[in-house]
């Protein structure tokens, strides 16, 4: 079958949820996360889980499972922690728990990054899996990146992974 033919028969709406890793920054003043909220509406889905947590590995992946075991969503998009800091550990605390790497993100992201930022693009580590039946974006905490991951990559593709996710 088509890509064309599986996004046809794809969910038209997701349940996702949103993760904003930060030490700095609150719920209130989330503007990646009220964006990417705000678009995943517009696009049609459900956002059923919006915070901010700090970028700390066991809070990352205690607060991840119990997201994925009470709420169950389709998609968890995190921003933030991608980068090489000392601090930024996204990475380090959710890859091991990928069953399922989506390999080709991380280098589409950083190609299209690329064309808008130039060499600056090779400090990002955006990467996405699936943990149980939930796929995972892990994208940098800028307004802009995230906004070119979600309407680049993310929502055109999110039905059909979801799709593929749930045969």
């Amino acid at each position: 079958m088509s890509s064309k033919e599986h996004k046809k028969s794809a969910p038209r709406t997701v349940t996702i949820g949103i993760i904003t890793l930060s030490t700095t920054r609150s719920l209130i003043d989330d503007k990646s996360g009220h964006w990417i909220s705000k678009r995943a509406k517009k696009e049609g889905h459900e956002v059923i889980y919006h915070q901010v947590i700090p970028d700390e590995i066991e809070t990352i992946t205690r607060t991840v499972m119990e997201v994925i075991n009470d709420l169950a969503p389709q998609a968890l998009l995190l921003t933030g922690g991608t980068g090489i800091g000392g601090k930024d550990v996204t990475i380090e605390a959710l890859r091991p728990m990928f069953t399922k790497e989506l390999t080709a993100f991380s280098p589409l992201f950083a190609q299209l990054s690329f064309e808008q930022i130039d060499s600056a693009a090779i400090l990002s580590r955006a990467s996405a899996g699936v943990i149980e039946k939930t796929i995972i974006f892990c994208m940098p905490g800028s307004l802009k990146a995230c906004k070119l991951a979600c309407k680049a990559i993310i929502f055109p593709e999110l039905g059909h992974l979801v799709h593929h996710i749930h045969e």
